[in-house]
């Protein structure tokens, strides 16, 4: 079976996002692509949120978000629980995320990556397993987290009496 993934961007992650997909189809990963379909102005929460929920809901095991800086994209995507969307700037970053985290959204900044930095970047995080163990039991404390806050629960305590 074929590897899938999401892929979306805004206006200005738009080239970046053809160069991830050239990429893409080289390695033979089917692409669902969620748009923008140009550089025309558009706003970044629509396109993130397109990606995001599908990787929320299974639908999609890991998805690509590409924006100016990258900084709006990751704070949509890690609205949803079940997600970690990960900023990545370079390998380092891109294989730390999957090593440790899980991510299971890569972040790019269109306006600061260029086309072999993007190769670069996705494909060591597309190559990259999650190493699991104490990494894991960090995970399942996020995973408790997104329970209480989906249930309502106060997580803080207002420390002034």
């Amino acid at each position: 079976m074929r590897r899938q993934l999401i892929i979306g961007s805004d206006h200005a992650g738009f080239e970046c996002k053809q160069d991830v997909k050239a990429l893409l189809a080289r390695l033979e990963i089917d692409v669902m692509d969620v748009g923008t379909d140009n550089d025309d102005a558009v706003d970044y929460p629509d396109y993130g949120l397109r990606v995001a929920e599908q990787v929320a809901s299974g639908d999609f095991t890991s998805g690509i978000l590409i924006c100016g800086s990258g900084v709006g994209m990751s704070i949509v995507a890690n609205k949803f629980p079940h997600v970690r969307a990960a900023l990545c700037l370079d390998e380092y970053t891109a294989e730390m995320s999957r090593r440790h985290n899980d991510a299971n959204i890569l972040i790019l900044a269109g306006r600061r990556t260029d086309a072999a930095a993007a190769e670069k970047i996705v494909t060591k995080w597309l190559s990259t397993e999650f190493e699991g163990g104490r990494h894991q039991r960090r995970l399942d404390k996020i995973r408790e987290l997104e329970e209480k806050l989906g249930r309502g629960i106060r997580i803080c305590q207002n420390s002034q009496k």
